[in-house]
């Protein structure tokens, strides 16, 4: 008998064991479904905003892995010199999604060592503005809606052509991003067309495209180069600025420090406001859509 009840405790507890096994092992993250040939398509992205539309566009297509290729923090990659951590995670993927506008001006360096990644350029097509005082085209496109919406086109039809047999996949995924961005950009309109006060002041020239579009006008930028404070002449000439055009808000940016735009405040009495240009944050497929509503909910009071 006691022979007996010793096998049936040795019995219960291999049975617990093995259940304890197995849940453990339901924890364990997937690892990227294959494609039928057994192969995982890399499709990396230059940083952040281009990530978050291609994660909308393929992020979600068994067979298919999207990396971003710098840290989340980077911002944008104005001047941008290139890791090694970054040749790694392009020497592993297939298709590199660009933004173009030459903001990765790295790009000959990525050619040169990984002559056999394909290129997509997410701002084809894209009638871009010229900077001011200084030579080349304003790479920020992503900030206007309507250019967010041609660059979702353009990837998804690129990322069609680079690899057929997601092509119906990248299509459909496409329309139904494209669809929320042209319901966001339809509530910016309605808010921003009725605005009070259409002049601004910016951080940097991060948001031009997005001014052209909703009729706002960029009186005076406080930082020329992102990182660069402006010069005391400039500073001065700036809060003249804010005195004769009765501007009602200045806007920084999160990823920037505010001591101009502070100083600047402090000598006008207006209100700083802190709109995001995007560059950083959750690497959620829906963080576009979520910090530019929170951009338009600080604009309504910033410029009423």
């Amino acid at each position: 008998m006691r022979k007996l009840a010793y096998l049936f405790i040795f019995a219960c507890l291999l049975v617990i064991i093995t259940l304890f096994l197995s849940a453990c092992q339901g924890q364990t993250p997937p690892a990227p479904e294959k494609q039928a040939n057994g192969q995982t398509l890399t499709i990396a992205t230059s940083f952040y905003p281009v990530y978050i539309a291609t994660m909308n566009i393929a992020g979600d297509i068994p067979g298919v892995n999207v990396v971003n290729m710098t840290q989340p923090t980077t911002g944008c990659l104005h001047d941008y010199q290139l890791r090694p951590d970054d040749l790694k995670t392009l020497s592993e993927a297939q298709i590199l999604v660009i933004n173009g506008a030459g903001m990765e001006s790295f790009m000959d360096k990525v050619v040169e060592q990984q002559p056999g990644i394909k290129i997509a350029n997410a701002s084809e097509g894209i009638q871009l503005i010229k900077n001011e005082g200084e030579e080349g085209d304003n790479p920020h496109v992503w900030v206007s809606l309507t250019n967010a919406i041609k660059q979702a086109s353009n990837i998804g039809l690129q990322l069609a052509t680079l690899d057929p047999d997601h092509a119906a996949q990248y299509s459909a995924n496409t329309t139904a991003y494209i669809d929320r961005l042209k319901a966001l950009r339809a509530s910016m309109h309605q808010v921003l067309d009725r605005a009070n006060h259409r002049d601004i002041i910016t951080f940097h020239e991060a948001f031009n495209y997005f001014a052209q579009e909703f009729n706002l006008n960029i009186v005076a930028v406080i930082e020329q180069e992102p990182g660069s404070e402006p010069s005391a002449a400039e500073l001065a000439g700036i809060i003249e600025t804010v005195r004769s055009s009765k501007i009602k808000a200045l806007f920084a940016e999160p990823q920037y420090a505010a001591k101009a735009a502070e100083t600047i405040a402090r000598e006008t009495g207006v209100k700083v406001f802190i709109l995001d240009p995007v560059v950083t944050g959750p690497m959620d497929p829906d963080a576009y859509i979520k910090i530019m509503e929170s951009n338009l909910k600080i604009l309504e009071e910033a410029l009423n």
